[in-house]
C-alpha cells in the first residue's frame, strides 16, 4: 500500500502468493509425513507378544455373538428385544439386537401390507 507504482504492487502480490503457496506445500508435506508414519518397533513387539491372548478373546467374543444371534432369531417380540438392548453393554451385542428389531418391524410392516384391509370387505359389499 505504500508504493504507487502498479508494476511494483503486482510483483509484491506475486511474491506474497508464491510464499503462501510454498507455506501450504510445507504444511501438506508435514501432514502427509504424520499420516503415513510407520509404527514404532517396540509397539509392534508388544502387539506380537499379546497376539495369542487378544486372538483368544476375539474368538470368545465371536462365539458369544453367534450364540446371541441364534437367541435373537427365536425372539418375536419387539418389547423383549428392546429390554435386551437396554441391558446389553457391548457395541456388537447392541448392533445385533438393533438389527433383530429392524427385521421384526419390517416383517410386521410387510405382514400389514399383505393382509387385506378390514374396511375393504365392507366397501365391496356396499358396492
Amino acid at each position: 500500500e505504500a508504493t504507487v507504482d502498479l508494476a511494483e504492487r503486482r510483483r509484491i502480490r506475486s511474491a506474497i502468493r508464491e510464499l503462501q503457496r510454498q507455506e501450504l506445500e510445507r504444511d501438506e508435506e508435514a501432514l502427509a509425513s504424520k499420516r503415513f508414519r510407520p509404527e514404532r518397533g517396540s509397539h509392534r513387539q508388544d502387539n506380537k507378544e499379546n497376539w495369542p491372548r487378544s486372538r483368544r478373546l476375539e474368538e470368545e467374543q465371536q462365539t458369544a455373538l453367534a450364540t446371541l444371534s441364534r437367541q435373537l432369531e427365536a425372539i418375536t417380540d419387539v418389547e423383549e428385544l428392546t429390554k435386551l438392548l437396554r441391558a446389553a453393554g457391548e457395541y456388537e451385542e447392541r448392533k445385533l439386537i438393533r438389527a433383530a428389531i429392524r427385521k421384526l418391524r419390517a416383517e410386521e410392516i410387510e405382514g400389514e401390507a399383505l393382509s387385506p384391509c378390514p374396511g375393504a370387505a365392507t366397501l365391496q359389499s356396499l358396492e
